[in-house]
């Protein structure tokens, strides 16, 4: 892996995305999605989360975040991915509902035996290609990126209109997670 790839600095601003194994489309569901919110929520109130920028779509999220309390980027998002994972696997497993459930369970399955580090399912991919982000311009670069994707990705006309992301925040308006730091 390159150096480019990698948490160098942890008092850093880094982007992140990370993906579904296969590149599933697990978040279509609300349930999952909100897995994901209470999850950086915790990590916020918890963990020394500071997040600028994010978004969820269908089989992957972006975050532009920082770690405050010398907690270590890397050991963060390794906490937040586990226990994610765990989380959404049990309520995929226990939601009625979900039509995917064997399809989705198979393929975290099948994923798991080729990791040498995950015992049952591998919900997520292990690639997260942090990027330090260095500037203004390239912070501003990154954040309009996170935002627009549900618009290139054709869910939303507008970036602020869609509802799992900070884009309504950086609009004037309250999103669903608090304590954003809008960069300006």
């Amino acid at each position: 892996m390159s150096r480019n790839y990698k948490f160098y600095n942890s008092e850093g601003l880094y982007f992140v995305s990370f993906a579904v194994v296969e590149w599933l489309d697990v978040f279509t569901r609300y349930e999952y999605k909100e897995i994901i919110i209470e999850s950086l929520t915790f990590c916020q109130k918890n963990k020394g989360m500071e997040i600028f920028a994010w978004c969820i779509m269908t089989n992957h999220i972006h975050l532009v975040f920082r770690t405050k309390d010398l907690q270590k980027p890397e050991l963060l998002l390794g906490d937040f991915k586990r226990f994610t994972s765990q989380k959404i696997v049990k309520a995929i497993i226990e939601n009625p509902r979900e039509s995917r459930k064997e399809m989705l369970l198979a393929a975290f399955k099948k994923a798991a035996e080729n990791s040498s580090n995950v015992k049952y399912h591998q919900f997520w991919r292990h690639d997260n290609k942090p990027i330090e982000l260095w500037s203004n311009k390239v912070i501003n670069e990154k954040i309009n990126y996170v935002h627009q994707n549900p618009v290139e990705a054709g869910l939303v006309f507008r970036a602020e209109d869609y509802r799992y992301s900070s884009a309504i925040d950086y609009s004037g308006l309250k999103g669903l997670l608090d304590n954003i730091i809008v960069a300006r």
